[in-house]
């Protein structure tokens, strides 16, 4: 995913950069002033400080920690938070939403960077052990301690914790008083309008031709996030990628790319993230609970769906 919107007048002040992995950017319709650069760097010291607790990429951070070691005593409160909210989608979206998917990660990393590897993937047997531990509800998650039930469980953020961030800067933006904002940290949220008086412009990422967006989305407070097969695949054939079914260790197949508009940027990532799960219906019915929220489906076969809910 990435803005669209080039710099249209000297008041669109911008930083770019990088965190968990990702390509960065913040966008402010403002006066070029002390108080906003000041403010801008208080915006990337706090995406760095979360990346020290949700980073899978840092040996140092506290998500590596509590994966070392398999519990955590005083653990951050927005590692909490995040997990608590991870609960909430693991709820919802009938465990499709699960973060601990990650050792099936570290099963088809090993088994790929093996040159020698069965290009067909891991043994069936090794998968169904991965999968036994693939279960949210097996973590306990309080402010005082977070802790594994079954020795090897591991937990990823990769699918909210980028979509957590971006609406954490977008609320520091926005109690300090900054109406007109796009903040893009791998997942993008925009708060009012561009300088040129219309809503922000964000192109989605086309898996079929990269050069290309397959559309452009207009954002007025609201967020978009993608995911796709595409974001990290395990060997060249695509066949394998991080988008885990949790029921079965087996990587998605139903679309190449879901892309969710919400209000929160921490809802799109999190349940673009599990839509790639679900069937047509079920994403509808998923929707249907959540506030002023829709899917964007690209099928296999490049078609386009547009998905709503319908509260009865």
């Amino acid at each position: 995913m990435e803005a669209s919107d080039q710099i249209a007048r000297n008041e669109l002040l911008k930083w770019q950069g990088t965190a968990l992995g990702a390509q960065t950017s913040i966008l402010i319709s403002a006066q070029p002033s002390s108080r906003t650069q000041k403010l801008i760097r208080h915006c990337v010291d706090e995406i760095r400080r979360l990346e020290l607790i949700f980073s899978l990429y840092r040996d140092d951070s506290v998500l590596t920690r509590l994966n070392r070691l398999a519990n955590l005593d005083h653990p951050p409160p927005e590692l909490v938070d995040i997990l608590i909210q991870s609960r909430r989608f693991n709820e919802i979206t009938n465990g499709r939403f699960d973060p601990t998917v990650q050792p099936l990660w570290e099963l088809y990393t090993t088994h790929f960077s093996d040159p020698r590897s069965d290009p067909m993937g891991p043994a069936e047997t090794e998968i169904l052990r991965k999968v036994r531990l693939v279960d949210f509800r097996n973590v306990d998650i309080t402010p005082q301690h977070i802790a594994f039930a079954q020795p090897g469980m591991a937990v990823t953020l990769n699918g909210i914790a980028q979509g957590y961030i971006t609406d954490c800067v977008v609320k520091i933006l926005r109690d300090a008083g900054m109406s007109d904002v796009l903040v893009d940290i791998g997942e993008t949220a925009a708060l009012g309008e561009h300088p040129e008086g219309r809503p922000w412009r964000v192109g989605l990422a086309n898996p079929q031709d990269f050069a290309r967006p397959f559309l452009d989305t207009e954002l007025s407070n609201e967020a978009v996030a993608t995911s796709g097969g595409y974001g990290m695949r395990f060997y060249a054939n695509g066949r394998f990628h991080h988008l885990f079914d949790p029921r079965t260790g087996r990587s998605g197949e139903r679309y190449l790319s879901v892309t969710v508009v919400a209000p929160r940027a921490t809802d799109a990532d999190a349940l673009s993230t599990s839509f790639s799960l679900m069937a047509e219906t079920e994403i509808s019915a998923t929707l249907s609970r959540m506030d002023s929220t829709r899917a964007i489906v690209m099928t296999r076969d490049g078609s386009v769906l547009s998905i709503n809910g319908h509260r009865s």
